[in-house]
């Protein structure tokens, strides 16, 4: 569908310059963008990479370990259908760590080393279970502290202070997951209630 629709705009967009006679400029600027992009994705590449490396770092150290017996007792209490010492609770910690650092990149294959463990304890294969659910709804409205992407297009840019973003985003994002999480234990209390 997304494609599709992407595709219409695409299409409508070149008919439109060839029609007013701008597809020059079209051209143009779309040569312009894709050099800005492979700027952009290059300057984000090397922040992506160093904290990629402190979380294997972190995990190899036994740190990630050591994070998921400090949150357990929250973990818990968010998963209670998951038994107690399981793995997967490494692998939603690592994953909250990740986003909290603002490694969306880095936390999406913890994310679904995570999913694949919460799919192994499911009972029902063609339905998502409680657990899942909440773990995509913490993953998606994830708490981010230091939001390094936002940090490094902003220096990419040349803003003059980039890390002015750091508490609104921390604000933002706390809120994001207090509702996610409130909204999630509303519609598994409604589900209970079938």
């Amino acid at each position: 569908m997304v494609s599709a629709a992407f595709g219409f705009l695409l299409l409508t967009g070149f008919v439109f310059a060839i029609v007013n006679g701008t597809m020059a400029d079209v051209n143009a600027a779309l040569f312009q963008s894709m050099g800005q992009s492979i700027d952009l994705a290059l300057s984000l590449a090397g922040v992506l990479i160093f904290w990629t490396g402190i979380m294997k770092t972190a995990e190899a150290s036994g740190m990630v370990k050591a994070l998921a017996g400090t949150v357990q007792p929250l973990l818990r209490r968010l998963f209670p259908e998951i038994p107690e010492g399981h793995p997967v609770f490494g692998y939603i910690a690592s994953n909250m760590a990740a986003n909290f650092f603002g490694l969306g990149n880095a936390a999406t294959p913890i994310g679904l080393k995570a999913m694949r463990e919460l799919k192994k304890l499911n009972e029902e294969k063609e339905t998502a279970s409680r657990s899942m659910i909440t773990f995509m709804a913490l993953n998606t409205a994830a708490v981010t502290l230091i939001p390094t992407t936002v940090i490094a297009i902003s220096l990419k840019h040349g803003a003059e202070n980039p890390s002015d973003i750091i508490l609104p985003a921390l604000v933002a994002t706390v809120c994001s997951s207090v509702f996610a999480v409130l909204l999630d234990r509303y519609f598994a209390w409604k589900r209970s209630r079938r």
